[in-house]
């Protein structure tokens, strides 16, 4: 089984800082020990590269991109994802769901995935489960 993964938890993973990091860290030790396949799309790098970027500096961006997500497949977001996700963002009229999480829970219900290594509600308001 597959486990999608959002930019709140490739965050906390880089900032040593973040009160989650200590559980964002022992959740990527057992997901990597059951050899569970870890995805996102390419929204969830741009997102998670800018915040990095502004966050944290250049240095964990190369750590990001270098050693992070070389565990990660990430597979890219297409017109139609994009229109869908654009459509459920409008039709929502939520101010705290944003584009690249409608496009998230869409891409893992494309997918067929059911667990989100997260630290976002949204993701457990739309039926997935924590990994």
């Amino acid at each position: 089984m597959a486990v999608f993964v959002d930019t709140s938890a490739l965050y906390a993973l880089l900032d040593r800082d973040d009160e989650k990091h200590p559980e964002a860290a022992e959740t990527l030790r057992r997901l990597l020990a059951d050899q569970e396949r870890l995805l996102t799309h390419t929204y969830v790098v741009v997102e998670s590269a800018a915040l990095v970027q502004r966050r944290l500096g250049p240095e964990a961006v190369r750590a990001l991109c270098g050693d992070l997500l070389g565990v990660v497949r990430t597979l890219p977001v297409d017109e139609a994802l994009h229109q869908e996700a654009l459509t459920a963002l409008l039709a929502s009229g939520r101010k705290d769901v944003s584009l690249v999480d409608w496009t998230s829970f869409l891409f893992m219900r494309r997918h067929g995935l059911r667990k989100a290594f997260a630290f976002d509600a949204h993701f457990w308001e739309q039926g997935f489960a924590q990994a």
